[in-house]
């Protein structure tokens, strides 16, 4: 849930039918979660009562998006992390060795033999 003090809240006139109602009566809804950057704006229906409760859905929608994507990511570094800390199997730590070994021998053949 949302809180009060974590929202900016502005109203806006409208775009679009409406006639003079949308010139006269600023009916878009402007909501902004400070903590998350997110904004929505909404200008669906006719009031602005209607147009409040239809951005705080949207908006407390976005969030709990965001946080989910936030866990997420969160959940996949710590495992990456894990993995790369993993101990590795001998038997790939014979290969790396052996193609180091096979670097190093094509390097010394490409050295001019001294006389």
């Amino acid at each position: 849930m949302i809180s009060e003090n974590e929202l900016i809240e502005k109203f806006t006139h409208s775009s679009g039918k409406g006639g003079q109602n949308v010139n006269k009566v600023a009916t878009c809804v402007y909501l902004k979660h400070i903590p998350t950057g997110l904004e929505v704006k909404c200008q669906i229906h006719r009031t602005q009562a209607a147009n409040r409760i239809t951005a705080r859905k949207l908006l407390e929608e976005k969030v709990i998006e965001y946080e989910n994507n936030h866990i997420n990511k969160l959940k996949k570094k710590i495992e990456k992390m894990k993995r790369a800390n993993r101990k590795r199997p001998k038997v790939v730590k014979e290969k790396i060795l052996k193609d180091k070994k096979h670097r190093s021998d094509i390097k010394s053949y490409r050295q001019k033999i001294k006389v």
